[in-house]
């Protein structure tokens, strides 16, 4: 809704509404003259499926914005639509394919080498386990349920030697 201020009164440009189908209000489109030439606005959907569409990419914004640390928010909140933001925030945060190749190998030797403390709870050793599948998982190595299961036993330290059946 547009608001224009005159010096005492101040007047609010409702949207034209029209009834369609004698059973739902749609908007009109408004021509105004901006610049020394006619446009036409346009600003919400028509139909069902492009208000569906537009709820939904909405939704899509809001999430990957939320996804995102406070101090990158500003830099993709210009996108107008979800698809365009989420190739943007993947060309920057993605990295090229030696990047990718380096963190992989990385991550995998950080696998390998996974152990636990005496002083760390079961709960924080699965965790951090799982954190360590999953960005492992994003670049495209899988491991099996059973060396996942395998790699969590031998990791325990001693003390849970008398209750892990080999």
């Amino acid at each position: 809704m547009e608001f224009e201020s005159a010096q005492n009164n101040t007047t609010a440009k409702l949207p034209l509404l029209k009834l369609e189908n004698g059973n739902s209000w749609v908007f009109v489109p408004v021509t105004s003259q901006e610049n020394g030439t006619f446009v036409t606005k346009m600003s919400v959907p028509i139909t069902a499926e492009e208000k569906t569409n537009k709820k939904n990419d909405v939704k899509a914004r809001s999430l990957l914005l939320m996804a995102l640390p406070n101090e990158h928010q500003l830099t993709f909140s210009q996108y107008d639509d979800a698809q365009s933001m989420f190739t943007a925030i993947k060309t920057r945060f993605g990295g090229n394919e030696a990047t990718k190749k380096t963190q992989k190998a990385l991550l995998k030797q950080q696998y390998e080498n996974f152990n636990a403390s005496s002083t760390e709870s079961l709960d924080s050793l699965f965790n951090r386990l799982q954190k360590l599948v999953s960005r492992l998982a994003i670049l495209g190595v899988v491991i099996t349920s059973e060396d996942l299961n395998l790699k969590f036993f031998r990791s325990l330290p001693s003390e849970w030697d008398t209750h892990v059946v080999v």
